[in-house]
């Protein structure tokens, strides 16, 4: 999300060239055989478009959806709260995805657990999952994450971008601002894990990132953490173009390994301006491979998923960034990225079937793909939902996935 509210900051002063989005990003040719696995496959990717920021028209919802629907995207992680939001608009911006919903109200299904995720997959319904992006929704009363747990709020981070009551995000870290995990901010982790409620450690400084870590190892241990969407930096480390700093939105490698260590996952977002020192015009498949390639080698292919971050357009998000101008200080990274064309990102629609053929290439499997593609994001997901242990979730998955099959073929003989 935050790549493309700045970019819209970086149209205002004067960036030059084309400023794009997903909807205007290239879809990118692929085999049959790759596109009818990504058909058959459960993928859950990430949504990062609150209502306001992203979009305020409800057609663009029903495209969007529509061609996943079409390219065989299951589902996603939507978020409705990112930066400093209240809980008053968290509630608007929920209605107005609600809203949307409800004039297709046979082609969505908000996710409670699991085998919702299934069932929307069997039968070619979107998927729901919501995603909040910081804690600021509390309104500091813990008793609202009951609430939001209702509400079918799964996953959290803790501090976007700047210093929070939580603690420091990734930017305020850059700057030299981590403050480390705080005393509300472990408060708040209890009441995530209490709820099920999967804490997420994207955009989260990384001394802040850090403590939290080590406060669900030592306190609640067995309990997965991951990181949604982030992009590796090592990946881009000792390039020929690489910045003297890297880029701010990344994760260090010892982070990764620390999610996966505590049974979670990472997944790559392919958003063109945190390819440090690349920064390519329209992401390739090889590039996006190469993300999750770099992350299974790292941390192994148990513990790596997908999100491609996407945003819709930059013509509504130039208010919200003036508004919050101080919460992206970033000395001018994401100006340069833009001027050399690092203006949109992946859309899974239009780019998956092409990386599936890419890591076909390089030797991954079927059974490889379906667990990055979504098998490792239920595995935890059932794990912090629904308390499902994950030898258990291993042990049953096959026969769930063989029985979601001879479903979805009865479902679509009708």
């Amino acid at each position: 999300m935050f790549r493309k509210i700045l970019s819209a900051v970086a149209v205002m002063i004067g960036v030059s060239g084309a400023v794009m989005a997903s909807e205007e990003s290239k879809t990118w040719p692929a085999s049959d055989e790759a596109r009818q696995f990504v058909q058959d496959t459960i993928v859950i990717g990430m949504l990062a478009s609150p209502y306001g920021t992203g979009w305020t028209e409800y057609s663009q919802l029903h495209e969007y959806f529509a061609r996943a629907r079409e390219s065989g995207i299951t589902g996603h992680e939507m978020t409705l709260a990112a930066a400093d939001m209240s809980f008053e608009t968290l509630l608007e911006q929920h209605y107005h995805f609600r809203a949307a919903m409800a004039e297709q109200p046979g082609k969505f299904k908000i996710v409670n657990e699991t085998r919702d995720i299934e069932a929307a997959h069997i039968q070619g319904k979107t998927a729901v999952i919501w995603n909040s992006q910081t804690a600021t929704i509390l309104n500091g009363d813990l008793k609202k994450m009951a609430v939001l747990k209702d509400m079918g709020v799964k996953s959290m981070i803790l501090a976007y971008n700047d210093i929070f009551r939580t603690g420091s995000g990734q930017l305020a870290a850059y700057n030299g601002n981590d403050i480390g995990l705080t005393a509300w901010g472990r408060a708040v982790i209890d009441e995530m894990v209490r709820f099920g409620i999967m804490l997420d450690l994207s955009h989260t400084g990384e001394k802040t990132a850090g403590e939290a870590m080590d406060y669900m190892d030592e306190t609640y241990p067995g309990v997965p953490y991951v990181f949604t969407h982030s992009v590796p930096a090592g990946l881009y480390r000792d390039g020929p173009n690489e910045t003297p700093k890297g880029c701010y939105r990344n994760i260090e490698d010892a982070e990764a390994v620390r999610a996966a260590q505590s049974g979670g996952y990472v997944a790559p977002t392919f958003t063109e301006w945190m390819m440090d020192g690349v920064w390519p015009e329209d992401i390739s498949p090889k590039q996006a491979a190469d993300m999750i390639d770099y992350w299974v080698k790292l941390v192994g292919v148990d513990h790596v998923g997908i999100a491609s971050d996407d945003m819709f357009s930059t013509e509504l998000v130039v208010d919200f960034a003036k508004a919050n101008a101080s919460m992206y200080n970033d000395g001018g990274y994401m100006i340069e990225a833009f001027n050399r064309g690092a203006t949109g990102n992946g859309e899974l629609a239009k780019i998956l079937a092409a990386i599936t053929d890419d890591l076909w290439g390089r030797g991954y499997t079927n059974e490889d793909l379906a667990k990055i593609y979504g098998g490792n994001k239920m595995r935890v997901y059932a794990q912090v939902w629904e308390g499902v242990p994950p030898e258990q979730f291993q042990r049953e998955y096959p026969e769930r996935l063989r029985l979601r099959e001879q479903f979805r073929a009865k479902f679509y003989s009708r």
